[in-house]
């Protein structure tokens, strides 16, 4: 499609996400053994063939520069494009203040290359979307200024979006950035909400001119959910897209819809644990809509010794290349790149992100084992959630992290 500007939003802190962003940003940590979050958002874009993209940068940004480095570049293609930008204090001594800010502050980039919409996603969901049929579905209304993604939740997790009212025609008429009470529920489904996903497609002039006026207003958020949205909707311009109408070629039936908020530990490690159900709510298989991402030059996966009460085997789970699994056991779990698992250990309900030692004799249940860590022999991991909140991170749910670069059971 042409005159599309995509700008992806990557400048997330993630604190809620801590351990794993001490040492990264929100899109850069890894997920699901060979990915990182940022690379779902970039595959739907690719995938789209949308190839015009801005990927805004701002906290701890190391990681994520050198993975969109290795992987998502474009050379000796016409104008098309995936540029990361870092915060450069465009407009003033100051970082971005808030998701329109970010836009703003490069608003340079908009006006530069004239389209005739842009479209502003975050870069910190699990999703496929095939974002031509949003783009399409925004045409389709004439005079359209903005369309929003929406997808429902339930309403107990109202207060962590922005929640949307709808007429017949798919029109918003009524919007709440992340209510504590009188919360607006779908009709017919009292238990449920609908949420923003965060996804925006602009009719471009409409976003250059709210960003403009919003910038010059000095008791604003300059936030998309808390001002951006509220003084647009009442002009009857502004859309919602049902998220689950959006269909992907070759995507197991029932699967459409998928889509993680993975701003906490425990959702980014239930959305870890949904791609080893058997027929994962998202694909990573399918030939139709690859999954890119940077593969460093490792070995296959190995699997050594048949002996009894020393088998190497991995049931239920995804094991990346470069691992060894010695004569031990692997259960539901993923296992970045390079993880070496020595005999008689046991992991289970765990995902080791890559470059993990563990010693043998080891046994790993209910964790998230940060890159580079080193774990003893004997060590007991997630089987007394009291000892082990002395020494690490517990989440509210009971997920056990060990950070990057950590040396355990070696007092």
């Amino acid at each position: 499609m042409s005159g599309i500007l995509s700008m992806i939003l990557a400048g997330g802190e993630g604190t809620r996400l801590a351990p794993l962003t001490s040492v990264r940003a929100k899109p850069a940590v890894p997920f699901g053994g060979n990915y990182r979050i940022i690379d779902f958002v970039l595959n739907n874009f690719v995938n789209s063939d949308l190839l015009q993209i801005f990927v805004l940068t701002q906290f701890k940004s190391h990681s994520l520069n050198k993975h969109m480095s290795r992987r998502w570049q474009i050379s000796g293609l016409t104008n098309r494009f995936i540029d990361t930008i870092p915060a450069q204090m465009q407009m003033g001594k100051h970082w971005y203040q808030g998701t329109a800010d970010a836009i703003y502050q490069n608003i340079s980039l908009v006006e530069g290359l004239d389209p005739e919409i842009v479209c502003v996603f975050g870069g910190d969901h699990i999703y496929k979307m095939d974002v031509r049929q949003m783009i399409e579905f925004h045409r389709s209304y004439r005079g359209a200024k903005l369309t929003v993604a929406a997808i429902p939740v339930p309403v107990d997790q109202a207060d962590q979006f922005g929640i949307i009212e709808i007429d017949e025609n798919n029109r918003m008429i009524g919007f709440q950035e992340k209510p504590k009470k009188d919360v607006k529920t779908i009709p017919g489904r009292p238990d449920y909400v609908l949420a923003s996903m965060g996804n925006y497609v602009f009719t471009a002039s409409t976003l250059v001119e709210s960003l403009k006026v919003d910038a010059e207003e000095r008791d604003s958020l300059h936030d998309f959910g808390h001002n951006i949205i509220p003084k647009l909707y009442p002009t009857g311009d502004v859309y919602v897209y049902d998220f689950s109408t959006n269909a992907i070629r070759g995507e197991p039936e029932g699967t459409n819809g998928y889509w993680r908020d993975v701003g906490t530990i425990d959702s980014l490690y239930d959305a870890n644990m949904d791609l080893l159900e058997v027929i994962p709510p998202i694909d990573l298989y399918n030939r139709h809509w690859p999954m890119r991402s940077y593969h460093p030059a490792v070995p296959p996966a190995k699997f050594v010794h048949d002996q009894e009460n020393r088998k190497g085997q991995a049931i239920g789970s995804i094991v990346s290349a470069g691992s060894i699994v010695s004569g031990s056991g692997v259960y539901h779990s993923i296992l970045g790149y390079n993880s070496h698992v020595h005999s008689h250990a046991h992991i289970e309900n765990s995902v080791l992100l890559g470059n993990v030692d563990i010693g043998r004799g080891s046994r790993i249940h209910k964790a998230i084992i940060d890159k580079d860590v080193t774990i003893a022999p004997g060590t007991v991991i997630g089987e007394d959630l009291e000892k082990d909140k002395e020494r690490f991170h517990v989440s509210p749910g009971g997920i056990v992290v060990i950070p990057k670069g950590a040396h355990v059971g070696f007092d």
